[in-house]
């Protein structure tokens, strides 16, 4: 399903990106063909630009890693740019004095592609599709889990215990098989035939993540563990770090803007301190002095930190307003550009509650092995977590983020750090 539904896409936007150039052509010379004259060449830089899109295509694909393909605006984003930027350095290599090159009908072409491909992932998007899963588990919780997600139809649950006689699945069936489990002689004759039948066969933790976006919580609790899962992606590390940085840069006229009438609204309503600093921990267990827009009374924490709570009495006039719009993290950006934090990361907690944390769940520390963000994984699929409960839920999802960080990922946590801006979900 996965090979066919990308390769589908893939085709999809080739195809958007030919009849944008056609359109341009028609708009601009008179005629369908992309041709000018004779002595003229235009022809090299079209197969450039297919050649680009097709590359950034594959790209995508690969950085996405192997969870379930969804038709998402991100990746269209990132193939329109890294084409045009293939694109441009085209232009600055391929200097010849009879190479044709239209200002108009690569802008039109790109208005066509860009249009056309968003009309296709937003009918991708509402059409319902499904995952057909048979899943091998003792853990009907996992089964549960993955029945209750967008994307899954679990159409059997085999007890790894089986001895019985197990029915043929339906063609197109994935088994999710839970590799802890120890199976009888008749179930592991079952996945080994099927697998020969041409029956797709995967770790159940490979596909819970990818519908569901985290960890099992069950595997947490007997002892789950992840081998060094920053190692592999420590090569995007170092541009995510620049890349972020120059985006706070090249952004700081608009939100130093909204960080100055944000000031006066803490002044005018509970008066100075403006900024309220607290500890928190960084990466490797480092502690640094965090730096937000007060939103609670001066003397919110004399009786020392506690989660805040819905509705909190604490909060002054304008502070569910700052909270909510995430206005109150502007200063934070400030650490993006010291190295203290990153734009997308786990939560950087208060140092009593890792404390605590490190101490009753497993593997919390692993969430330190990276620069905490503004913004990240956890935020944007959970939102906050008011105890030990929650906390341990929500580390499932940092868990994921660390063995699963790309680029793709990263941009669409930001795209969903908008959406909830806008709509102020998961802040208190």
């Amino acid at each position: 399903m996965r090979r066919r539904f990308l390769v589908s896409v893939a085709a999809v936007d080739l195809t958007t990106l030919a009849l944008g150039t056609m359109v341009a052509s028609l708009l601009v010379f008179g005629h369908l063909v992309p041709w000018v004259g004779a002595g003229v060449r235009i022809v090299p830089l079209l197969i450039v630009l297919l050649g680009g899109a097709l590359t950034m295509s594959v790209v995508t694909v690969r950085a996405s890693g192997h969870g379930v393909p969804r038709p998402t605006f991100g990746r269209l984003l990132l193939i329109v740019v890294g084409t045009f930027m293939i694109f441009a350095l085209a232009l600055v290599i391929l200097r010849e004095e009879n190479l044709y090159f239209s200002r108009a009908h690569l802008g039109i072409t790109f208005i066509v592609w860009i249009v056309l491909s968003g009309l296709h992932r937003l009918l991708r998007q509402r059409r319902p599709w499904t995952e057909n899963l048979a899943v091998i588990s003792s853990e009907k919780i996992l089964a549960d889990d993955l029945a209750e997600s967008d994307h899954v139809e679990v159409v059997r649950v085999v007890d790894p215990a089986e001895e019985g006689d197990i029915a043929p699945l339906p063609r197109g069936t994935t088994i999710a098989y839970d590799m802890r489990s120890v199976v009888s002689r008749k179930v592991a004759q079952f996945v080994t035939s099927s697998d020969i039948a041409g029956y797709t066969v995967r770790p159940l933790t490979a596909v819970y993540e990818e519908h569901l976006g985290r960890i099992p919580v069950l595997h947490l609790s007997e002892g789950w563990e992840i081998a060094n899962p920053v190692a592999r992606h420590e090569v995007w590390l170092p541009p995510k770090r620049f890349i972020e940085t120059l985006m706070v840069v090249v952004t700081a006229p608009l939100w130093l803007l909204v960080g100055a009438v944000a000031c006066l609204l803490v002044l005018v309503s509970d008066g100075r301190p403006v900024f309220f600093n607290q500890e928190r921990v960084g990466k490797e267990g480092r502690v640094f002095t965090m730096t937000k827009l007060r939103t609670m009374r001066r003397d919110a924490e004399v009786d020392g930190a506690r989660f805040a709570v819905s509705r909190d009495d604490r909060l002054i006039r304008f502070g569910t307003f700052l909270r909510r719009s995430r206005i109150d993290e502007i200063p934070q950006l400030v650490h993006v550009v010291t190295g203290e934090m990153s734009l997308v990361g786990p939560r950087a907690e208060q140092v009593p509650f890792v404390k605590k944390f490190s101490d009753t769940i497993p593997f919390y520390d692993l969430r330190h092995l990276i620069r905490p963000g503004i913004t990240g994984w956890s935020q944007v699929m959970f939102g906050y977590a008011d105890g030990e409960v929650d906390t341990m839920e929500k580390l499932t999802y940092d868990l994921y983020y660390l063995k699963h960080m790309s680029p793709v990922l990263d941009l669409r946590i930001l795209w969903l750090s908008i959406w909830t801006v806008l709509t102020g979900s998961g802040a208190r």
